[in-house]
């Protein structure tokens, strides 16, 4: 019979303990060379760095940098104590006369401005003008109308109703309560409810209820709603009857015509006597113009 050929079986060589060791003493002997070499490089290092001075000017830096301090949370919750005031310090000349209160003056200035206080009213893209006609419609009512009450609650607050109420030209509010009608238009533009034309141009709901002529401000061209002066190209008044009442005008209508016309009647007075100094000056007449100025 043929004779099978074993294979030839390779050995591994088998790890022992004194194996294991000799590789721990040669890992060690390689780490201690390198923390040996490493010694000699920083000793090398700050040799040199002696050499140039540079340890001796890091420690005075650090001398000269004050210390940072901690937040001393005990006494800043502290309060500094009260202490009563001292007695007035006086020159020995003014002893004798007795202080000035300005508890007054001060009092008075400040309800004054209060008072009196400046409306300053944005610039449109266009000039507000107007003429002698807008100020002729102009309403006049002598009747006294109690605001907020018509068509409002016992909270003084406006009865908003989508169904009976009709809306307002210049509040924009559907609400219930009394409500013009214009004999030209004869449009929603023509509904102005009692305290809107009371306030922003001094009439009386009643009386233009009672008048069959009766024209709105749109008609007229005095309306001066946020709609309408926008498309005029002026800016919108906002609320200013409190202060126009203040300054004793019958509304804001009257406030905006009346003081614009002013202004105008002023430029056009002040206009005319710059013409007539200027010809007076070209004929040489100096002291008719200089009586004239005074």
């Amino acid at each position: 019979m043929p004779t099978m050929s074993k294979r030839a079986t390779t050995q591994e060589p088998v790890s022992t303990p004194s194996s294991h060791a000799s590789d721990d003493q040669a890992e060690s002997k390689k780490i201690s060379l390198y923390e040996q070499s490493r010694e000699e490089r920083i000793k090398a290092n700050l040799e040199r760095m002696q050499k140039l001075g540079i340890v001796d000017l890091s420690q005075k830096l650090r001398s000269s940098l004050p210390p940072k301090r901690t937040p001393n949370r005990k006494s800043s919750e502290k309060c500094a104590p009260v202490l009563p005031p001292g007695p007035v310090r006086r020159s020995s000349r003014l002893q004798s006369v007795t202080p000035i209160s300005y508890v007054e003056v001060r009092l008075a200035n400040k309800d004054r401005s209060s008072e009196y206080e400046g409306i300053v009213l944005e610039e449109g893209s266009k000039p507000e003008i107007y003429t002698e006609e807008h100020e002729k419609l102009l309403g006049n009512t002598e009747k006294n109308w109690e605001l907020f009450v018509d068509g409002c609650g016992k909270d003084g607050k406006r009865i908003y109703d989508p169904i009976r109420g009709k809306t307002c030209h210049q509040c924009r509010q559907k609400t219930l309560g009394y409500r013009t009608q214009c004999s030209q238009c004869n449009m929603v533009q023509g509904q102005f409810c009692g305290d809107c034309l009371y306030m922003r141009y001094g009439e009386h709901v009643l009386e233009a209820q009672q008048n069959p002529n009766w024209l709105c401000p749109v008609c007229r061209g005095i309306c001066n709603c946020s709609l309408c002066r926008q498309a005029k190209g002026w800016a919108p008044t906002g609320p200013l009857y409190k202060k126009v009442s203040k300054l004793g005008f019958k509304s804001v209508a009257h406030y905006l015509i009346e003081t614009r016309r002013l202004q105008v009647k002023e430029e056009d007075s002040c206009s005319c006597f710059c013409t007539e100094v200027a010809a007076l000056l070209r004929h040489g007449n100096s002291g008719e113009c200089i009586s004239r100025a005074y």
